[in-house]
């Protein structure tokens, strides 16, 4: 197949590329490259795709998909036969300083991509939404039959708004649409601006670590290449229209048009001090800690409820958190010469 990989040097976008090139489909990836973390460490992810074995199956353009006639026009040219949407201004915390950058990529582009895929025939659309749209419910775990209403930040807000915006090009076109709702993201060539790659580099450099809601925070950490699997059995799993589906007793995850939102978690939440206590085994190093109260638009708790994924597409995660951070840890150390 034919594929456009938006967020391609992303720490998701890459690691999806490489497996899509690897299996034999041709991917063209696209990214903005912004600065909102090292662009270097982008840059390294494209490298590493372009040494390896599959290259001559990976292209690259760098634009940003909230570029209308720019997207337009790379739909147009390649003729896509589906689309991993991954591309998104990132973070819960950035978003109360820079709202503007969600709107021009999560909105904007969302639309941009959904134009693309109606125009020009796309089978599948398997875009990226968020455990963050759970917001302030607290019924766990978190299930994609729960209310999702109440978010708490417009990081959530973007992600929420894209699966109804999905749900109506399903609806209208015919266009079937995925989904995913992902939970804590980690592994080896990570974000600099999630929890693990900034308590690494602070304890490596003698730094004390700020820890907020004094730590009691529960977070259901997923290894990228469970991360990776998932995407692409969904990916692999066009949507489908429900026909059981009634619109007096709503089902909120699927629709009478070919329309699917999947939770994709480790279904396993870990206590974050005990996250830092793996962490601390896997540098050999005891880590300074700072408590802080919990930050405005946090969650205290995600846990996922994976059996709809598992289910549909025989979806498994298996990696456990001492091997996953010690896998990371190991990266680091060598990506860094630390």
């Amino acid at each position: 197949m034919k594929i456009l990989v938006t967020g391609a040097a992303g720490f998701i976008g890459a690691a999806v590329s490489q497996y899509l090139i690897n299996r034999g489909d041709q991917v063209v990836g696209i990214d903005n490259i912004n600065d909102y973390y090292d662009v270097n460490l982008k840059h390294a992810r494209l490298d590493e795709i372009k040494s390896s074995t599959a290259a001559d199956l990976f292209s690259f353009i760098e634009m940003g998909v909230e570029e209308r006639d720019k997207m337009a026009a790379l739909f147009e040219e390649h003729k896509f036969d589906r689309v991993v949407h991954l591309a998104a201004q990132a973070g819960v915390r950035y978003s109360l300083e820079n709202p503007n950058a969600y709107v021009d990529s999560n909105i904007v582009g969302f639309v941009n991509i959904l134009e693309g895929c109606r125009h020009n025939n796309v089978e599948h659309l398997v875009y990226a939404s968020s455990s963050s749209v759970y917001g302030a419910n607290e019924t766990m775990p978190f299930s994609e039959q729960h209310n999702v209403d109440h978010q708490v930040s417009l990081y959530a807000a973007s992600k929420k708004a894209n699966e109804l915006m999905a749900h109506t090009y399903s609806h209208l076109y015919d266009l079937p649409t995925t989904g995913l709702r992902f939970f804590t993201v980690y592994g080896p060539w990570g974000r600099p601006d999630m929890a693990l790659f900034k308590f690494t580099k602070a304890i490596l450099e003698g730094k004390t670590i700020q820890v907020y809601n004094y730590g009691n925070h529960r977070r259901d950490f997923t290894y990228i290449d469970d991360i990776v699997e998932g995407v692409i059995r969904s990916l692999d799993n066009v949507a489908k229209p429900n026909e059981n589906w009634d619109g007096s007793n709503p089902d909120p995850s699927t629709s009478k048009a070919p329309y699917k939102v999947y939770n994709i978690g480790a279904q396993t939440p870990v206590h974050l001090l005990k996250f830092i206590e793996t962490l601390e085994s896997a540098l050999g190093i005891e880590a300074k800690k700072e408590l802080f109260p919990m930050q405005p638009g946090d969650v205290p708790d995600t846990y996922a409820d994976v059996s709809s994924l598992v289910e549909d597409t025989g979806y498994q995660p298996s990696t456990d958190v001492e091997t996953g951070v010690k896998a990371f840890v190991d990266w680091y150390r060598d990506f860094y010469k630390v």
